[in-house]
């Protein structure tokens, strides 16, 4: 299949942007098969927004380290019944 460069408009600037073969060539290689909607610019712009939404902060809770005595901070609610490490003994310990 012959490709050659496309003149597309971005749907959120509005602004005219360049589809070059060598994109086109890339979509067609990954199975995508609509054109890009929007410009590189509003592309990057919209992949952090995404990535910044997508991830909530977890919540931490204290807790005593079972190795060193150290308080810490987990992302998980310790029963008790596990021991539980802080960043540096559980480091250490799973040989990282």
């Amino acid at each position: 299949m012959a490709f050659e460069d496309k003149v597309l408009v971005c749907r959120d600037c509005g602004n005219e942007f360049i589809f070059s073969i060598g994109e086109q060539e890339f979509f067609a290689e990954k199975g995508f098969e609509n054109e890009p909607t929007r410009c590189p610019a509003c592309r990057a712009s919209r992949r952090q927004r995404v990535a910044g939404a997508e991830r909530p902060r977890r919540e931490m809770f204290p807790a005593i380290c079972s190795d060193c005595g150290a308080e810490t901070q987990v992302p998980f609610r310790p029963s008790g019944d596990k021991a539980v490490y802080c960043r540096d003994c559980y480091q250490r310990l799973r040989g990282f």
